[in-house]
Formats: C-alpha cells, sequence, structure tokens
C-alpha cells in the first residue's frame, strides 16, 4: 500500500492581480491570470482541501484583498474547521478589511516590508507612500490584536537595513520572518545575495534569536534560509527535515495550476483543477514524484556526498533549480558555506 501524503499547509495564489510591481516578484504579478477561479469554483477547493486533511490554508496573490470575495474564502474556511492566513502587501487595509479580519479570527495577517526606510521600501515595491500605508497597516493590525507577521525579502538593495527593519518591529508583538530573493519572475540574478551576504543575513537572524526573547522580537529565517550549520544557533523555526513540496505541501495557482510549493517554476505544474479535482491530483501516485519518491541517489552537485544528504534532500528546491538548473543541490546551504570557508 503506498504512503498516504496529506497536504497539512496550502499556499492559494487567488488572483495574479497585484496592485505593486515589486522588483522581487516571483510570479511576475500584475495582472489577473485567465480563467481564474470563480467564487464558486474556489469555495469547492476549499471542501476539498479540508476532506484531504488540511489545517491551514494561506491566501495570496497578486494581491489578495483585490479579489471582492476574499472574505467569503477566509470565512469559509474557518467554518470547515481549517485555520487561514492572509498575506497581503499592506496597501488596500483599513478599518473595514480590520473589521472583517477580527470577525474571521485568521492564524495571521502578513505585510511585506522590505526597507528600513521610505525610500528603499517605496523602490522595491515601486508604490510611493507605500511605506507609509504598510506602516499604517501594522498599526491597525497590532491595534486590533491580529496575529501579524511582516515578511522580508532579502536581497542587495536591503540587506544592510535589516537593523531598520528589527527598530520598527522591536517589542510589538509582531512576528517577523526574513527570505532570500531567488533569479525567478522578475527578479534579476545580479540583485541575489552572494554567499557571504546570506551568511552575514543567517549571523544577524541567529544574534536576534539569542539577544531578544520571542516576546521582544520573533524573528526567524524562512525555508530557503538554511541548512545543518555546525556554528550558528538556530535560524528557523523549526529543524530542516527537506523540501516538503507535494509531501506536506502544497501550491495553487490562481487559475487552478497544481504545485507542490507556489514558488516552484511552472515546469512543475502536476495538473489543473479545472480539469481534475484537487482530491484526485493529490492522490495521484504518479506525481510529485522528485519528493515523494526521492533517494540519496537523486542528489546533485555538492549535496551528492553530504552526509546531511539523504535527510536535507538537497536544500530548498526553487533555490537548487533556479541557481543550477538541477533538483537536490541548493548551493545556499550554511553546512556547504562553512565547509568553503574551512577550505579557503
Amino acid at each position: 500500500m503506498s504512503k498516504k501524503y496529506i497536504p497539512i499547509s496550502v499556499v492559494w495564489e487567488t488572483t495574479l492581480e497585484c496592485n505593486m510591481r515589486c522588483i522581487h516578484c516571483g510570479s511576475s504579478a500584475g495582472t489577473r491570470r485567465k480563467n481564474e477561479l470563480t467564487t464558486v469554483e474556489g469555495l469547492k477547493l476549499c471542501d476539498d482541501l479540508s476532506t484531504l486533511g488540511t489545517k491551514l490554508i494561506s491566501l495570496m496573490g497578486g494581491e489578495p484583498f483585490l479579489r471582492k470575495d476574499w472574505h467569503i474564502f477566509a470565512h469559509h474556511i474557518r467554518e470547515l474547521g481549517m485555520n487561514v492566513t492572509i498575506m497581503s502587501n499592506g496597501l488596500m487595509i483599513d478599518e473595514k478589511i480590520v473589521s472583517e479580519l477580527r470577525r474571521i479570527d485568521p492564524y495571521a495577517i502578513t505585510i511585506s516590508i522590505d526597507g528600513g526606510t521610505k525610500q528603499t521600501h517605496n523602490s522595491i515595491r515601486a508604490v510611493n507612500k507605500s511605506f507609509d500605508q504598510c506602516l499604517r497597516s501594522l498599526d491597525l493590525l497590532t491595534e486590533a490584536n491580529l496575529p501579524t507577521t511582516v515578511i522580508t525579502t532579502l536581497h542587495k538593495k536591503n540587506i544592510m537595513e535589516l537593523p531598520l527593519i528589527r527598530d520598527i518591529l522591536l517589542n510589538r508583538g509582531i512576528a517577523w520572518q526574513i527570505q532570500m530573493a531567488t533569479p525567478v519572475g522578475r527578479f534579476p540574478k545580479n540583485l541575489m545575495l552572494s554567499k557571504d551576504e546570506f551568511y552575514s543575513a543567517a549571523l544577524f537572524i541567529a544574534s536576534m534569536r539569542k539577544n531578544y526573547s520571542i516576546k521582544e522580537l520573533p524573528i526567524m529565517g524562512a525555508h530557503n534560509f538554511g541548512y545543518h550549520s555546525q556554528v550558528l544557533s538556530s535560524v528557523q523555526l523549526l529543524p530542516w527535515i527537506g523540501c516538503q513540496a507535494g509531501l506536506t505541501a502544497l501550491g495553487i495557482q490562481s487559475d487552478g495550476n497544481i504545485l507542490g510549493c507556489l514558488s516552484l517554476p511552472d515546469s512543475f505544474i502536476e495538473g489543473n483543477i479545472h480539469e481534475k479535482s484537487i482530491i484526485d491530483i493529490w492522490n495521484e501516485p504518479t506525481l510529485f514524484s522528485y519528493n515523494r519518491n526521492f533517494t540519496k541517489e537523486k542528489l546533485n552537485g555538492d549535496c551528492k556526498n553530504c552526509r546531511y544528504g539523504k535527510r536535507c534532500r538537497g536544500g530548498c528546491l526553487t533555490v537548487s533549480s533556479s541557481f543550477t538548473g538541477q533538483r537536490h543541490s541548493d548551493p545556499y546551504c550554511f553546512h556547504l558555506i562553512e565547509q568553503q570557508m574551512i577550505a579557503q
């Protein structure tokens, strides 16, 4: 009998329409996709995910608040007993939306802050006054006692402003997730962090986790900040056990395309729910084979002979495929970087 997988955490791009043009956007968001799911189709999707055993659905875009039916999806997810997170750029949040969010009781609301100054943030997000509006959104959310998270996507334009962003968030009860931009979608490869910059950002995260309590500054590195360091204390919230795309994680594009993780390129699309239900796609034993049928022999590059390879699965699949053109070979790895430091 084949192993049963459960999509515990699902990220659903409800629309590709967006009111920003961020330079690091992996999906090149702006205009809607053709054939985006209707309200009825979206509600059926939520029903099916509940049947599969999903615990958390994250609604994102584009900008999810641009969909007039966003609250219908959010309420239905909660009615089905699942948690919901809404990932926004913060530009549209006002008292009316906050009032609706309080009725929904979300697991978290996430806002993107990509600079410690308005000049940097506005430049990255290509919208004047977006920095001020995002700070106002944070005020509205925290004053309403809504669980709030800030996501910062790092690259060469903003890495030096991490201390400034820290000062904005310190002692406000706002969680902070830091992730690395990858060269997919709109993001140019020349703005990628070097390995030295990447490691220095990890040092910053580790230092903040050591010097501040969770109450003062709940900070964490995202899934592409790792792995298996012999020097750094914990950077990620949980120990890394390998890419979970197609195992416990699932991504859904706004037109119904299904991927193991929403950050993966379109070459990883496994099907479309306009043609087959998400239940049938998820339970199809031949799909998501890159992780479901993973063996150590499938590791590539420096990961091939790594002692952590079997458990690590070669790090982040998106970073690996976008940088090396291969799977299971993430070059942005703490263990690898430290080994290269020793060899110098």
